[in-house]
């Protein structure tokens, strides 16, 4: 009786394993079926002569080994067979041929199988936890979670959910305004899981265009509800975003529903994304139009399409360049990857000035293509344009070196001193 209690307390052991463990009882009994089954292949050779049989309603677990019976002196395999004395032992009524099913006490097979059988189990456990955690995440990818920071290094922050499971968030997943403390809530998008040799790593974005969009499905419910569609989002982590909205039913206002009275829905985003700008506009597949829409708050006065190479030359009025750029090249930047088209801002020359200045492409022959390039992005396409504007701006706010920037005045100035 005391082997029997001892085989159910090994049974208990495994079944509060799989309590904190959160496996599910059908798995538990498969497991443990093909672990006592493991464990008997090893010790016998096969397995295929006993029965299994776990029950977690009780709790137990039996084994019954299935022999043939022979004569006493034609034993040749104890596992296999049994004589005809030790099974009439057993009832007396058996033949030779007959079949003896036996319980078998686990306990009685030693410390070492039992060890056996508890290392066995605890790997096979392993694995199902790994693959449960595994497709439950890779079925959460591009959903948000919170979950609790546990530990901060330099290049990334360890973090648990609800579950105890480990979750990653690269440093170059956060957005750089971000800073948190052990114990806080963070909220991110799943964004992938890497399940390199079977160990699964969940990896956490809060810089990716996805975040922003799932965050103002919660903030918006016409966005929700579907009655609003996001059509694209660029963003430039921390800094600033653009997001093309259109609405399916003419009453909804798309842009005016999600920005909210005053701002007040879009502030939320605002807020978790650390006080990123997020200009929303009406999204339509009329590709000139959209484009003059990304460009907002610049007014374009007219542009050029070439669909095949996905490029578009805009010309605007001098004082509506700057606000095209943006601050740092952000707004031309963000309308390029909001349209997925290389956007060229080109100023607009009144006719009367059309012979009176030249457009820096024409120097090319005396200026590299990448410095005119680096110029044309902070917003001066012409030579006048340039030589407007004192040389400490130019080479602050293009970024080149001193006697770059010297060469291209040298090079301007003179065109118009032989003119």
């Amino acid at each position: 009786m005391a082997k029997k209690q001892e085989t159910i307390n090994l049974v208990d052991t495994f079944a509060d394993f799989k309590e904190n463990k959160h496996i599910d009882r059908t798995t538990l009994v498969s497991v443990l079926e093909e672990s006592f089954r493991s464990v008997i292949a090893k010790m016998f050779g096969t397995d295929e002569n006993y029965d299994v049989i776990v029950n977690p309603d009780k709790g137990d677990c039996e084994i019954w080994r299935n022999r043939v019976v022979v004569a006493d002196d034609e034993l040749e395999n104890s596992n296999l067979q049994i004589t005809l004395k030790d099974a009439q032992q057993i009832d007396e009524d058996y033949e030779i041929g007959e079949e003896v099913s036996e319980e078998v006490i686990f306990a009685n097979f030693g410390r070492r199988a039992i060890l056996t059988l508890r290392q066995t189990l605890s790997a096979k456990i392993l694995e199902l936890e790994k693959d449960a955690l595994f497709n439950k995440y890779n079925e959460m990818v591009g959903q948000v979670m919170v979950a609790e920071v546990y530990q901060i290094w330099k290049k990334e922050i360890l973090l648990l959910d609800d579950d105890g499971n480990e979750l990653l968030l690269p440093k170059t997943s956060q957005i750089p305004g971000d800073y948190f403390r052990k114990g806080e809530t963070v909220r991110a998008l799943v964004d992938h899981v890497d399940n390199r040799n079977n160990n699964p790593k969940i990896i956490l974005s809060r810089t990716a265009p996805l975040f922003l969009q799932r965050l103002m499905e919660t903030e918006v419910p016409e966005v929700n509800d579907g009655l609003i569609t996001i059509k694209a989002v660029a963003r430039i982590p921390g800094e600033r975003a653009k997001v093309a909205v259109e609405s399916y039913d003419d009453r909804v206002d798309a842009v005016g529903a999600c920005v909210g009275i005053k701002g007040s829905r879009i502030h939320g985003v605002v807020h978790e994304l650390r006080n990123e700008s997020i200009d929303v506009i009406n999204y339509t597949s009329n590709i000139q139009l959209f484009i003059q829409r990304a460009l907002s708050p610049a007014h374009v006065s007219s542009l050029r399409i070439n669909e095949e190479e996905r490029k578009a030359e805009v010309y605007l009025k001098p004082d509506e360049v700057s606000l095209a750029i943006g601050k740092a090249g952000l707004n031309i930047k963000l309308a390029s990857m909001l349209t997925d088209y290389t956007i060229d801002v080109y100023r607009e020359l009144a006719e009367g000035d059309m012979n009176d200045d030249i457009y820096l492409d024409e120097f090319t022959d005396e200026i590299d293509q990448w410095v005119i390039d680096a110029i044309k992005k902070v917003g001066f396409d012409t030579a006048r344009a340039v030589l407007a504007v004192d040389r400490e701006t130019l080479i602050k706010r293009t970024d080149l070196e001193e006697e770059t920037v010297d060469d291209v005045l040298r090079v301007l100035k003179k065109e118009f001193e032989e003119e």
